[in-house]
């Protein structure tokens, strides 16, 4: 079923959008199943499972860290990602530069943006984001290079309000590629998971969440 639903996925996608299979709380099997399939990007949210899964997989899997990341994890995690996608405040962005810079690694991460009703989630406001890059604070970085922009939709059946959040973030990276039009790489916009990843395409996603649709129902 999962190698399946890898391949049903990939057939479907357009041409310049990158699957990321969701693989938090399912077991290293399933992840090997749909490596099998020729995945290759993998989507963890905790810093202590990434970490067992990191040493039972293949090496050349890119792990995206995708859910919140806790400052005190940090440390744990560089080196061993490919993206970190859910940069949520400033304090973390340094943190990631100054433990990159001491571990001689360059840290590639998104910026996540919080655009959904929802007040759980987290992320800048996009207006807290474009004033970042309006003030050129992107230059202070040393060890972390910005890939681009993450976010969440509102967790709501009216897809109208779920296609408006999409529009949000991606027009948000088009306006800041506006106030800083000398960014390099900035080309990343995260978006749609299982139920709504269509809808996030059409909006301009560029990099696609999907776990439940793949590997089922999370084993907690």
């Amino acid at each position: 079923m999962i190698a399946e639903e890898i391949r049903k996925i990939h057939s479907i996608l357009p041409s310049g959008v990158e699957l990321c299979a969701v693989s938090k709380f399912h077991p290293a099997a399933s992840v090997m199943e749909a490596y099998g399939a020729g995945q290759r990007i993998f989507g963890e949210s905790r810093v202590q499972e990434l970490l067992e899964k990191v040493k039972v997989l293949p090496s050349d899997i890119k792990w995206h860290f995708i859910g919140h990341l806790q400052t005190n994890k940090v440390r744990q995690l560089i080196g061993l990602t490919s993206l970190i996608e859910s940069v949520d405040s400033i304090r973390l962005l340094d943190l990631i530069d100054k433990e990159s810079e001491r571990a001689g690694v360059v840290t590639n991460v998104l910026m996540q943006l919080h655009v959904a009703k929802e007040e759980t989630k987290f992320g800048f406001y996009p207006e807290e984001l474009l004033e970042f890059f309006a003030q050129r604070r992107f230059e202070c970085l040393k060890s972390t290079h910005i890939c681009g922009v993450m976010g969440m939709a509102s967790n709501t059946d009216d897809m109208n309000r779920v296609r408006e959040d999409f529009h949000t973030i991606s027009n948000t990276r088009r306006r800041i590629l506006e106030l800083a039009p000398d960014l390099r790489g900035f080309d990343i916009v995260s978006m749609g998971m299982s139920g709504d990843w269509t809808v996030a395409v059409d909006e301009g996603s560029t990099l696609v969440r999907i776990g439940t649709a793949i590997f089922g129902e999370r084993h907690y």
